[in-house]
């Protein structure tokens, strides 16, 4: 099985303790025989791991074996759904990089820098002030808040500039406040991958990859559960 399968001895004996494959039949030596089946399931077992993660991938083989069948049909497509919505917030915060890439580099545009008033932010975007205490009232936009003698005022950072960048931008599209919050909700959840164009198709990339795997693993997933 270990040369068959590429894992070691001790893998392949940890994969069966913990019930991620089948328990092997014990020769009259107590040597353990493994069916082709099971091979099976241990390449399956590589793909899951590849797609999801050999944590989630042990407990989702492991699972899929006690539980009735349509639980365990929810929890594999549970794993679709988990990619699929990796992909999806790296295609939204994509058209949202995309939204300001092409801006003209003019007087008018926000130039790099580590932060901006808000009279020098709406004047670089071309939008008034309120709108941008509006932005910040619908979360699309964080600007800090530091005291002042005449009281609190708001300073943009490097990143709150880049998010009015990307509302403006959108707004201007004709993008509606939820599609625009649901945008700078993922540029803001993939963090600092979200700065670049080609690390973002270097995550699709990958995600493509991984649905591959998960596809891969799905026929042997499936004649486990059908097995009962």
């Amino acid at each position: 099985m270990a040369a068959e399968t590429g894992y070691s001895v001790q893998q392949i004996r940890d994969l069966e303790r913990l019930g991620v494959i089948a328990s092997a039949v014990r020769a009259g030596n107590g040597y353990r025989q493994f069916s082709a089946a099971v091979v099976g399931e241990v390449r399956a077992y590589r793909d899951l791991a590849h797609a999801v993660g050999p944590v989630e991938a042990r407990r989702t083989m492991r699972a899929i074996r006690m539980v009735p069948p349509g639980e365990a049909v929810a929890l594999v497509c549970s794993l679709h759904t988990q990619i699929d919505r990796g992909r999806e917030q790296a295609l939204v915060a994509r058209r949202a990089l995309e939204a300001i890439q092409g801006e003209a580099e003019t007087e008018a545009a926000p130039v790099e820098t580590d932060a901006m008033t808000i009279t020098e932010l709406s004047r670089a975007l071309g939008v008034r002030a309120s709108t941008l205490r509006f932005w910040e009232k619908q979360g699309l936009v964080k600007p800090e808040r530091i005291d002042r003698q005449t009281g609190s005022a708001r300073i943009y950072p490097v990143e709150a500039i880049r998010e009015a960048r990307i509302t403006a931008a959108l707004r201007a599209a004709g993008y509606r406040i939820p599609d625009v919050q649901r945008t700078v909700a993922a540029i803001r959840d993939l963090d600092d991958v979200s700065r670049s164009l080609e690390a973002l198709d270097t995550r699709l990339n990958s995600i493509t990859d991984r649905t591959l795997s998960l596809l891969r693993a799905a026929a042997t997933l499936a004649q486990i559960i059908e097995s009962g």
